[in-house]
C-alpha cells in the first residue's frame, strides 16, 4: 500500500527514460534507449579490441578508416549513418556536422562528421575522430550537449589538450574521454591521464556503464571513465 504521494512519486519515476552509455573500446559506443540503440563507430578485429556479437537499430560512423566503419559486423539490420545533414530514425534525431580528420581542412586525413544524437532526451556528442578544436561556428551547432564523447590520445585525433579545450567550448554536463592508448590496442597514441590532468581530475576508478537521464544530469562538470572490458 502507497502512502500519501508515494503512488504520483512512483509513477513519475516509472515513466523517466534512462539511457546506457557503454564503451566497447577505441571510438565504439552503445547507447541503449528505451527503445533504440545506437552505436557508434565500430570498429575492425585489428584494432585489437573485441566487438563481441553486438546489434542495434542505427549505426553512426565518423569516417571511413577500417577502426571506426565496420559496420558489417553489427546484427539488428542497422541504418548506417554517414556524413553531414538532419536525420530522424526509430525517433532518434542526430545532426552530422562537418568537420576533419586533421587540422590542415581534411588535406592529411580526410573529413570527419561529429555526430549530435538526442536518444530519450538526452543529447550525446560523439566527436569521433576529430583533428582540430571546433570553430566557433562548429561548436553553436553542438551548444545543446549533455554528454561528449571526446578522442582526447592525439596522433590521428585532438590530444589532451586540445581535448580540454574542446570540453570548455562546449560545457557539456559529462565528459567521457575515448580514442586513446589501452593494453589491447595496436596504435601508439596518448593515454587518457594527460586528458585526466588537464580536467584536473585524479584516481578515476573506470566504471561498466553510465546509467543517466535527463532529471538526473550533473549541475556542474562531470569527467567519467569507462571500462571497455
Amino acid at each position: 500500500m502507497f502512502a500519501p504521494g508515494a503512488l504520483l512519486e512512483w509513477l513519475a519515476c516509472v515513466k523517466l527514460k534512462y539511457m546506457e552509455i557503454t564503451w566497447l573500446g577505441h571510438s565504439c559506443f552503445k547507447l541503449k534507449g528505451k527503445q533504440v540503440t545506437v552505436l557508434t563507430d565500430p570498429f575492425s578485429p585489428d584494432t585489437g579490441y573485441t566487438l563481441g556479437k553486438q546489434a542495434a537499430q542505427i549505426i553512426t560512423v565518423s569516417h571511413g578508416h577500417p577502426g571506426h566503419g565496420n559496420a558489417d559486423a553489427i546484427g539488428g539490420e542497422p541504418k548506417v549513418v554517414r556524413g553531414p545533414g538532419e536525420y530522424e530514425i526509430n525517433n532518434v534525431i542526430m545532426l552530422g556536422v562537418n568537420t576533419y580528420h586533421d587540422a590542415e581542412k581534411g588535406a592529411v586525413r580526410g573529413k570527419n562528421t561529429v555526430f549530435l544524437i538526442d536518444i530519450d532526451d538526452i543529447m550525446v556528442c560523439h566527436l569521433g575522430d576529430l583533428g582540430h578544436v571546433l570553430t566557433a561556428e562548429q561548436a553553436a551547432k553542438l551548444e545543446t550537449v549533455d554528454v561528449l564523447l571526446v578522442p582526447v590520445g592525439g596522433g590521428s585525433t585532438i590530444d589532451a589538450t586540445q581535448a580540454a579545450e574542446t570540453v570548455r567550448r562546449l560545457e557539456p554536463k559529462i565528459v567521457i574521454p575515448m580514442h586513446y592508448k589501452t593494453e589491447v590496442l595496436k596504435r601508439d597514441i596518448g593515454t587518457e591521464e594527460r586528458f585526466l590532468k588537464e580536467m584536473g581530475v585524479h584516481d578515476l576508478v573506470p566504471q561498466p556503464k553510465l546509467v543517466i537521464n535527463k532529471a538526473n544530469l550533473p549541475l556542474t562538470l562531470q569527467v567519467t571513465l569507462l571500462s571497455y572490458k
